[in-house]
C-alpha cells in the first residue's frame, strides 16, 4: 500500500486518528506499507510505532524528501527499530551498472551542469532539464525550508544560497556573509545548518593536527547536486561558455567519493587541507588509519604532492584525479 503525506483521504484520516480499529481495518491485509513524504504527517512517529506494535507482521517504508523533520518525528518514538538510508542524487557508481563506459564519459559535461537527479535523465531537451530544476528550486527545497524551518524572510536564505553557490571550493566566512546580508554570523550558520538538514549543501573542515601554519577553521561549502547549485546562480550554460568548470570538477568529485564512500558503507573523514603559505589539498581522506591526498584537474595534467603535506605526514598518499582515471576514484 502506498499513502503520501501531500494528499488527503481515508488513509490520512485513518492515520492521524490514532484509532487502532480505523487502523486495522485499512491496513490489515497489507503485508508492506510506504509512506511518502512521511514528514508531512502529523505526529507519523506515534503512528508508525502504533502500527509495529498492532500489526508486527507490516513493514512499513518511510521516505522524505528532507530531514528537517523526517528524523526528529520517526527516531524517537522507534528507537532501536528503524534502519535509515541516505539516498542521494544518482551516482556514478549506479551508472556504470546501467550505462557503457563510454556513455559516461560521453555525458559528463550534463553532470557537471544539470547533476543528477532521476527525473534529468528522462529529460530529453535542455529546455525541459532547465525547467525541471528551476521547478525543483521553487516547489521543493525553498518550500520545505520555509515550511519546517519557520523562516518568513525567503528572500534571505535564496540571497544566501547564491553566495554559497559562487564561492564552491573556496572558504567561506560567515561573518563576511553575515555582513553581505544584514545578518548576524549565527543566523548564517542557523541557515547553514537547515540547508545541510534538506540535503542541498554539504560542509568540509580543514585538516589539521594542530600544525601552526594549518589553516582549518574556515570551511568550505559543496553541493550535493550540481544542477542544484547552477540553477540557483541561473548559469545552465556548458563549459566553453563559463569560467568556473574547475570548481564544478571539484564539486562533482568530492561528492561522488562521498556517495561511493556512503553507499559501500565505508568509515572514513573528509577534509580539506591547506597551509597559510598557499600550500593546499583538495580533498583529504583519512581511512583506516591512513591519509589520502587527492587533487583534481579538469584536464588530463597531473600535480605533485606538495613538500610540506609529506614531510608534515609522512607514509600518507598523494593522487591526481583527472579526466582519464576519475571513473575509478569515484565508482
Amino acid at each position: 500500500m502506498v499513502v503520501s503525506g501531500d494528499s488527503r483521504g481515508e488513509w490520512w484520516e485513518a492515520l492521524t486518528s490514532r484509532e487502532l480499529s480505523k487502523m486495522q481495518i485499512l491496513l490489515q491485509e497489507y503485508n508492506t506499507i510506504f509512506v511518502d513524504e512521511a514528514q508531512r504527517i502529523p505526529e507519523i512517529g506515534l503512528i508508525l510505532k502504533i502500527i509495529l506494535d498492532t500489526m508486527p507482521k507490516i513493514k512499513v517504508i518511510a521516505t522524505g524528501s528532507s530531514s528537517l523533520n523526517l528524523a526528529s518525528r520517526i527516531s524517537e518514538p522507534l528507537t532501536g527499530r528503524i534502519v535509515t538510508y541516505r539516498l542521494y542524487p544518482i551516482s556514478m557508481g549506479e551508472l556504470k551498472d546501467f550505462s557503457t563506459r563510454y556513455e559516461i564519459v560521453t555525458q559528463l559535461e550534463e553532470r557537471l551542469i544539470f547533476g543528477s537527479y532521476p527525473e534529468i535523465f528522462s529529460r530529453e531537451s535542455l529546455g525541459s532539464k532547465a525547467q525541471y530544476l528551476k521547478d525543483l528550486l521553487d516547489e521543493y527545497l525553498y518550500k520545505d525550508i520555509l515550511d519546517f524551518s519557520g523562516i518568513r524572510n525567503a528572500t534571505k536564505i535564496r540571497d544566501l544560497l547564491k553566495l554559497l553557490a559562487f564561492q564552491i571550493g573556496s572558504q567561506v566566512s560567515l561573518s563576511e556573509l553575515g555582513t553581505s546580508l544584514g545578518m548576524s554570523k549565527e543566523t548564517v550558520a542557523r541557515y547553514i545548518d537547515l540547508l545541510e538538514k534538506s540535503y542541498v549543501l554539504f560542509t568540509l573542515r580543514g585538516f589539521s593536527r594542530n600544525l601552526r601554519k594549518e589553516v582549518s577553521k574556515m570551511p568550505k561549502i559543496y553541493f550535493y547536486d550540481l544542477g542544484v547549485r547552477n540553477a540557483v546562480i541561473g548559469n545552465l550554460n556548458f563549459l566553453k561558455d563559463r569560467e568556473d568548470a574547475g570548481k564544478l570538477w571539484e564539486n562533482f568529485l568530492i561528492s561522488e567519493r562521498m556517495k561511493k564512500m556512503e553507499y559501500r558503507q565505508e568509515l572514513y573523514s573528509h577534509y580539506f587541507w591547506r597551509l597559510s603559505s598557499g600550500a593546499e589539498i583538495d580533498l583529504v581522506e583519512e581511512r583506516n588509519g591512513k591519509l589520502n591526498g587527492f587533487e583534481f584537474k579538469y584536464s588530463a595534467k597531473t600535480a605533485k604532492s606538495p613538500k610540506s603535506w609529506t614531510t608534515a605526514y609522512p607514509g600518507s598518499s598523494f593522487t591526481t584525479v583527472n579526466k582519464d582515471n576519475y571513473l575509478d576514484f569515484v565508482s
